[in-house]
């Protein structure tokens, strides 16, 4: 194998040629960072949020592909993943997986206490969520407290506590999550079900179009609380209009449980998240509640 090839199957198992995780995971994040600043977000504490987010999501997919390894072979959307083609090594995968999760600790360690005692549940998460499949019904969950916890991490590192709206937002973000994932297990259904896995996807059943959407209003509902609890005005809740309207559409695509519709409804949910962000930040803006510092 080439250095080049080999360097292209390290891109494809920390899945760096799909960011849509990235964005994902990232999303919630900053809608964190800017309502949990008090007035200037710095610029290194977001260089290290961006940063991490791309180490724990890169290190995350790595030990699902390591977990996953003897399954993802006979998976239709999954046999070419370089683990289970025998392209990388588990070894290997271990080894990598080790430096992304420590050099996301190395820039965790620049921020305060608080936010490095959280940072070893997160990592226990990170690690847990891909056996979660083998026994769990609704592993959904798992990852929906893994890619909501940047959520009570950016309000530790922003304000050094932990105050109640930073949870109501992490349970938001978990119902969110668990709209995308079921649309994404969806997919897969039928190959989990012959390989004896868990989904959410699974367990609902014929009800799966009706929990994305009780998900994705219950999101919604609980983001639109924390905008009148905290005071946002008519641009944040613009953008949460602009959401509800990609849910809608994403009921269009998954009604008829497509493996393609699923998809393209599950990829809908990166232009949701950014809608929320570009709103809720520009609406700080206007009102003059935030400020982007470089010092």
């Amino acid at each position: 194998m080439t250095f080049k090839e080999r360097l292209d199957a390290y891109e494809r198992l920390t899945r760096l040629d799909q960011p849509i995780g990235i964005l994902l995971l990232l999303w919630p994040t900053l809608w964190a960072l800017w309502l949990a600043t008090p007035a200037y977000l710095y610029f290194d504490v977001l260089l290290i949020f961006l940063v991490g987010t791309v180490l724990m999501r890169s290190a995350g997919c790595v030990i699902n592909d390591y977990a996953d390894r003897d399954f993802d072979a006979h998976v239709e959307r999954t046999q070419d993943r370089p683990l289970a083609a025998g392209i990388i090594k588990p070894r290997e995968a271990l080894a990598l997986a080790g430096v992304l999760l420590l050099l996301a600790f190395a820039l965790v360690l620049y921020l305060n206490r608080l936010v490095v005692a959280l940072s070893f549940f997160g990592l226990a998460v990170t690690v847990a969520y891909p056996f979660l499949k083998r026994f769990f019904v609704f592993p959904q969950a798992g990852l929906g407290i893994a890619f909501s916890f940047g959520v009570p991490m950016a309000y530790a590192a922003q304000r050094g506590a932990l105050p109640a709206v930073a949870w109501v937002m992490m349970a938001a973000t978990l119902f969110w999550i668990m709209a995308y994932d079921t649309e994404y297990a969806m997919v897969d259904r039928d190959d989990d079900a012959k390989l004896g896995l868990k989904s959410s996807a699974i367990l609902l059943g014929r009800y799966d179009v009706a929990a994305v959407m009780v998900f994705h209003a219950l999101f919604l509902a609980i983001m639109a609380f924390i905008g009148y609890w905290q005071r946002l005005g008519p641009v944040y809740y613009g953008g949460l209009l602009v959401a509800g309207a990609l849910a809608g559409y994403q009921y269009r695509l998954i009604k008829d449980r497509s493996r393609e519709g699923c998809f393209r409804a599950f990829l809908n949910n990166n232009w949701m998240g950014a809608a929320i962000f570009a709103c809720l930040a520009l609406d700080l803006m206007l009102r003059k509640r935030v400020y982007l510092s470089l010092a």
